[in-house]
């Protein structure tokens, strides 16, 4: 291994260890959120265990980040300016099903606020359970439809329509429609 691969291996557990304490989630709240076992996020965050992709894409879920957010080189970090050209967007990873994300944003790692070109295909959507995360959301539907469920309220946006929230409330989104729906999602994670 790399000096470089192996700086970036053992980074994944303090940046989750870290994560969970500012979300003021015990281990066993986050291995529920994410469906892992508390053992093994103990292990992680003890750098006593290098989790599987799987794994990482659970744990970043409930913990409300992209997998980039682990690996992501931090030598840039001073440089705070992205560009990303039509067609360059990077794919960004979720544990959901259905839909397709392509970053138009500088990564977590650098900047508070990440922003996706999302595809979400009919019938797709978050899950059985509802998020619940530290933040922010803001989505604006370029085409086909979107629902959200709020705190219970439900949502139901139409292409130029947008909906912003704080992430800790209970959330769940889904494609109701027999096209894919194409939206402008963005994220701001805490500070």
């Amino acid at each position: 291994m790399t000096d470089e691969l192996s700086r970036i291996v053992t980074s994944i557990g303090p940046k989750v260890r870290t994560l969970r304490k500012q979300s003021g989630l015990s281990l066993q709240q986050l291995a529920e959120r994410s469906e892992v076992s508390a053992a093994a996020i103990h292990k992680i965050e003890q750098s006593g265990m290098v989790p599987t992709i799987t794994t990482l894409l659970k744990v970043a879920g409930a913990l409300g980040r992209p997998v980039g957010y682990f690996v992501d080189e931090a030598k840039h970090a001073s440089d705070p300016t992205v560009f990303t050209k039509d067609g360059d967007q990077r794919p960004v990873y979720t544990s959901h099903a259905g839909i397709d994300l392509a970053g138009i944003s500088g990564t977590y790692g650098r900047f508070f606020l990440a922003g996706a070109r999302a595809t979400v295909e009919p019938g797709a959507s978050s899950g059985d359970k509802p998020l619940e995360h530290p933040g922010e959301e803001l989505v604006y539907l370029l085409e086909g439809e979107l629902e959200f469920v709020v705190n219970e309220q439900v949502f139901r946006l139409e292409p130029g329509d947008s909906l912003h929230f704080r992430s800790v409330q209970t959330h769940f989104w889904r494609n109701p429609g027999k096209v894919s729906a194409t939206a402008l999602w963005m994220a701001l994670r805490p500070q």
